[in-house]
């Protein structure tokens, strides 16, 4: 930073001290970042659709030829930005700000802000079946990251901000304020008090108000509820309830899976061509997956299958209901498989918007099957298009009470209520019963990253272990005498523990004050006794890449030491002490809850 722009900030920081409380301060930064959040969604989709209505005109005229090509010269491009300018792998976007808020608190790069805006139209707008959700939080993610690094706001703040931004993102894009703050509080495990309501909620206002004064009246859903639910229907909603859950459970382990068959590919390259040809035959075959899919939804919400399913090599067939049923389940199915294929091969994109796509076929499909089974039953094919989004959302985000509310708010109304927490709740619990992760957050709690509503949890996940890591210990080797032990170490040391280390700095045992006391001052036993028969193995071992926090804690539990070594790449670091640990845990502890 220039230092005059350095000496204008000093003063407003000095200013805003005098006349600002921290927590207005807070209040006008969630409008601003709110604010901020909604432009960077709305740039996000403008871009998109540009690219996408260049390239609509060419898709027709080539028959669906073009879909071939088209995924591989959006990847390309990515591929190149990411290699050229970029220079790191894109992470998932959620999963990056949920590892930023637990490890780097809060601390997002400025060139998240911008390299979303690029990588993601891109990716999107030929074709990659992706949305748009997780780039447009990550990009207002990182825009309230660096206003809070440059206001010089603490970890605690930032995250409230990012959270803000989260909130904001999504009510801009869904103009849906209540889900905003319910996601930001499901999905960044963030305490709901009166300290973070308010600003959660100014956030998300300013994002709604953004899309109103860019996008006016426009909605991704132009749709009226017309069926409200009835009694009758109940069943079905069970049944689509148990069948959001599977569904659920597929979509998880299949973006799992897909991801470990493009682990062996190790160039980029041969991602970015096997991932773009598979996208490109799934394209043809299934037009509906190019994209995000809101014309999808759309046309299925206003009962136009045929205009939904577009031009495909089956067109001739599709008179016939129980051939439409079957290309919506080849929806269904390849959803998740074209989404997942698109991340794996370098695309940029989220994974919220193919869920809902995926869960508006799986309903559609289900209330087709029950009015065309000849049972003489009739159901709304709308209404169970619209829950079965939020089925999908309950189980695939593990977030009921977002996929409640953001279904309630685009459809104007509560008139769907009971059937919606009917189906995501029962969705929630299958796929929650079976996979306690996320496809956000499965990773990260395998390493021990994830912050949760637990609070003890979230505390030691936020600890660093190297801020309890001490060093200041005297070091001995195995073939030193007690008298060199005793002149070198022991004389100059405040502890009263020694490591002893090899000639490769492996660590080989300890010795204690207490292990020498009785003879120590026994001249005869200086140049005879040495270290190695004096040292014992520690109780336990720290490893400085393996061992969370919560397992540092759990080692001294179960050895009751006071002390414990620290292993780094196989040799000897530092010790970590029972009461630095406790002390850092209750300053992390009051911080977190202050």
């Amino acid at each position: 930073m220039p230092a005059e722009s350095k000496t204008l900030l000093t003063r407003f920081l000095k200013w805003r001290y005098k006349h600002i409380s921290n927590k207005t301060f807070i209040h006008i930064l969630s409008v601003l970042v709110g604010l901020l959040a909604g432009l960077a969604a709305v740039t996000l989709k403008n871009i998109t659709y540009f690219i996408e209505s260049l390239l609509e005109k060419g898709i027709l005229f080539s028959n669906n030829g073009l879909y071939f090509i088209l995924p591989i010269i959006g990847l390309t491009l990515v591929y190149l930005y990411v290699k050229f300018v970029h220079k790191e792998k894109l992470q998932n976007a959620i999963s990056s700000i949920l590892f930023s808020l637990s490890k780097k608190r809060g601390i997002l790069k400025p060139n998240q802000i911008y390299t979303r805006l690029i990588t993601a139209p891109l990716t999107v707008g030929f074709g990659g079946s992706v949305g748009l959700l997780g780039p447009a939080v990550a990009s207002g993610a990182a825009i309230s990251s660096n206003l809070g690094r440059l206001f010089h706001l603490n970890a605690k703040t930032r995250s409230l901000l990012i959270a803000c931004a989260s909130a904001g993102a999504i009510a801009s894009i869904f103009q849906s304020p209540i889900a905003a703050i319910i996601f930001a509080v499901e999905v960044f495990s963030l305490d709901l008090t009166m300290l973070s309501v308010l600003p959660l909620l100014l956030a998300s206002i300013s994002g709604v108000l953004t899309s109103y004064f860019f996008m006016g009246n426009e909605v991704l859903f132009n749709f009226t509820l017309i069926e409200n639910f009835e009694v009758k229907d109940t069943l079905f909603y069970i049944v689509l309830g148990v069948g959001t859950g599977f569904a659920s459970i597929y979509f998880t382990r299949m973006y799992f899976g897909i991801n470990k068959l493009f682990k062996p590919l190790k160039s980029p390259k041969y991602k970015l061509l096997v991932g773009g040809l598979a996208i490109g035959t799934m394209l043809y075959f299934i037009p509906p997956l190019y994209g995000e899919g809101f014309g999808f939804i759309n046309n299925l919400l206003h009962g136009d299958h045929l205009q939904a399913l577009g031009k495909t090599p089956f067109d001739s067939h599709t008179s016939n209901i129980w051939v439409v049923i079957a290309l919506l389940i080849g929806i269904t199915v390849f959803k998740a498989v074209a989404m997942t294929t698109t991340l794996a091969a370098g695309g940029s994109g989220g994974t919220f918007i193919p869920t809902m796509v995926m869960g508006s076929a799986l309903g559609n499909v289900v209330a087709k099957i029950i009015n065309n089974a000849g049972l003489g039953f009739s159901v709304s094919e709308s209404n169970f298009t619209l829950i079965g989004m939020a089925g999908l959302i309950a189980g695939v985000l593990h977030a009921p009470l977002t996929a409640i509310f953001l279904i309630a708010e685009i459809t104007g109304g509560y008139a769907l209520f009971v059937p919606l927490m009917i189906t995501s709740s029962i969705s929630y619990l299958i796929t929650k019963r079976t996979m306690d992760h996320t496809i956000y957050t499965r990773e990260l709690a395998e390493s021990g990253a994830l912050l949760t509503h637990n609070k003890d949890q979230s505390v030691l996940t936020l600890m660093q272990l190297d801020d309890v890591i001490e060093k200041n210990f005297k070091v001995v080797h195995p073939n030193m005498t007690l008298g060199d032990m005793l002149h070198e170490s022991v004389a100059k040391s405040t502890r009263n523990i020694f490591p002893v280390v090899d000639e490769k700095k492996a660590l080989v045992g300890i010795v204690l004050l207490d292990d020498i006391r009785e003879f120590m001052f026994d001249t005869s036993l200086y140049k005879n006794t040495k270290v190695d028969t004096l040292m014992h193995n520690a109780p336990e071992h720290i490893f400085y890449h393996k061992d969370n926090m919560k397992q540092v804690m759990q080692k001294f539990q179960d050895s009751g030491a006071w002390n414990l070594p620290v292993i780094k790449d196989g040799k000897y670091l530092g010790f970590v002490s029972k009461s630095k640990l406790l002390t850092a845990y209750r300053r992390e502890l009051i911080n977190f809850t202050g």
